[in-house]
């Protein structure tokens, strides 16, 4: 696919979006604590291309929106061509973990890159502990489901744009700005409260 022909498909997609943007919110979830099952598994399949700099800037949707840049670790709520707010983020590390009971199978601990929308705002998250977290720890895989759940790992919110991916907090702040995630994205506390204070369900996710 060239490269006039992937941002000919991404501007379909932002009209998409942008149409259909107030129709995809619904109320945030008022649970004291929920379980989240944050997944390292990346999406498979056509992820659109997304252009950086000025092409990003040109095409970008007219109200607001977030920006993900991998690369250099930065999370920006925007609208229009303004930014309206930035914070150092971490994103995903790129490793892979081998599954000892499959050695054909394992995980790549990628963020996904593409044009996404914010489906779920949740207070007090917890962990749902995956197979890998606990290979990756070198202790042995639980049985019973309530075994999995971790509290106060996530930080005080979770923002879920889909397949098991969410923006949360962090108890390794200091990691802040690295590659070190096993795809989800980090944020520190005040930034955190501040994007699920500030932007509401149906909101554009770009991930570059």
């Amino acid at each position: 696919m060239t490269p006039h022909s992937r941002l000919t498909l991404l501007l379909s997609l932002l009209v998409v979006l942008t149409t259909t943007l107030g129709a995809s919110r619904s109320p945030a979830q008022k649970r004291t604590t929920t379980v989240v099952p944050v997944t390292a598994q990346p999406q498979e399949g056509n992820i659109p291309f997304y252009p950086s700099a000025p092409g990003l800037l040109a095409t970008a949707p007219k109200g607001l929106y977030l920006v993900v840049d991998t690369a250099q670790n930065r999370m920006s709520l925007r609208k229009g061509n303004r930014i309206l707010y930035s914070a150092v983020a971490s994103t995903g590390s790129g490793a892979r973990l081998q599954d000892p009971r499959n050695p054909g199978n394992g995980w790549v601990f990628d963020t996904p890159r593409g044009v996404f929308t914010i489906s779920s705002k949740i207070k007090n998250p917890a962990w749902n502990k995956p197979d890998w977290a606990f290979i990756e720890e070198g202790q042995p895989i639980p049985t019973k489901p309530k075994d999995r759940i971790e509290t106060g790992v996530l930080g005080d919110y979770a923002l879920g744009f889909g397949n098991g991916y969410f923006i949360h907090g962090t108890l390794y702040t200091r990691m802040l700005g690295t590659n070190v995630t096993h795809g989800c994205i980090r944020l520190g506390d005040e930034p955190l409260e501040y994007v699920f204070h500030h932007v509401p369900l149906g909101t554009t996710l770009i991930i570059y």
